[in-house]
């Protein structure tokens, strides 16, 4: 009988890789969405045609249970979030809600249709829910070490950081109070042609491609010396349900080990269509965080020891996908009209 998976945050970049992935392995998976009208819903829908859906919002405790009862899932992956850092500092209160007491909704609910109500025997136990929290690098923030393990004292430096530090210690409470499986993966940065377009990565690339075809002029950037370690989502997520798959649950660090700043970005994004990015980056004081993190890198030696993890997709091969699917999707949208530019992420 094949394991049943339930996504939130589906229609994400990480959400609609995990699907895919775990399709792959003959899962069945069911992605959380809310109830009204959603765009993304019928992208991931059409780009995962065997992906099935249930109602549920991270804000509404009942509409949680309810999803979980009727999928009665195997493993639960907590990838629903407000992603963009920013944004945490412009709406603090709703990033909290969604990304923090939001991770409190899933394990309650978790833990009332399993009936949880003392701790098990040990966490793991047959028939268990595993549960799987997406931690961030952003909690490490002003960073005590270089690279950063999972021992790593937290300092974050943002309201996003500081809400998914909750996120990653609920997750660790509910595992030592009720022998609940749970782990989280504290992945850094994670990029891919469905990164959303306000991130820095696809920013670039989509910037790019619009330059290329002479469609735009200029790119506006902030710190271009912040420094980031970037690898593919679709990498991250076999790691994610790598961690589910052990015996005993733990939580993992998930990053490349390699660092290269924003401009090393530009420089290869541009690289890859014949341009100087110093030709057309411009920087704008305005996109500067009040509280930069300004490095940081991981040390995932134990997830590919424990889990026999390996990323495949390197930086610049990364850079050149995003690119290349960028340029590829402003051809046609320039070729055939505007009607197109609903397919792109």
């Amino acid at each position: 009988m094949s394991k049943r998976a339930l996504i939130t945050g589906v229609t994400g970049q990480d959400g609609s890789y995990l699907a895919e992935h775990l399709i792959s392995l003959g899962y069945q998976v069911w992605g959380l969405t809310r109830g009204q009208a959603n765009p993304r819903k019928d992208r991931v829908s059409r780009l995962i045609p065997d992906l099935r859906f249930v109602d549920g919002d991270l804000m509404d405790q009942g509409s949680l249970v309810s999803a979980v009862n009727a999928v009665q899932p195997d493993e639960v992956y907590n990838l629903g979030a407000i992603s963009f850092v920013p944004m945490s500092w412009q709406q603090p209160e709703l990033v909290t809600e969604v990304n923090g007491t939001g991770v409190l909704r899933v394990l309650e609910a978790i833990r009332m249709v399993s009936g949880l109500n003392k701790p098990a025997a040990r966490a793991g136990a047959a028939g268990q829910i595993r549960f799987y929290q997406a931690s961030s690098s952003e909690m490490f923030g002003k960073v005590t070490q270089s690279p950063q393990t999972e021992t790593t004292s937290f300092h974050p430096r943002s309201p996003y950081g500081v809400v998914k530090t909750y996120g990653h210690y609920i997750t660790r409470n509910y595992r030592e109070s009720y022998g609940m499986y749970g782990v989280s993966g504290i992945l850094f940065n994670h990029e891919s042609p469905r990164r959303g377009a306000e991130f820095v990565t696809r920013k670039i690339s989509l910037a790019v491609a619009q330059i290329k075809l002479g469609l735009q002029t200029k790119l506006s950037l902030g710190n271009l010396d912040a420094e980031r370690d970037w690898g593919f989502a679709g990498d991250y997520v076999r790691a994610m349900h790598l961690m589910l798959q052990q015996e005993e649950p733990g939580d993992y660090v998930v990053g490349t080990g390699r660092m290269h700043t924003v401009r090393d970005v530009a420089r290869v994004a541009f690289e890859c269509v014949g341009l100087n990015w110093e030709d057309y980056v411009v920087i704008d004081p305005g996109l500067v965080r009040p509280a930069e993190v300004e490095t940081l890198c991981a040390d995932s030696g134990n997830a590919r020891k424990a889990l026999g993890w390996e990323p495949a997709v390197d930086f610049g091969g990364l850079i050149r996908m995003m690119v290349e699917s960028d340029l590829e999707q402003a051809r046609l949208v320039r070729e055939y009209g505007s009607a197109l530019s609903g397919v792109r992420w």
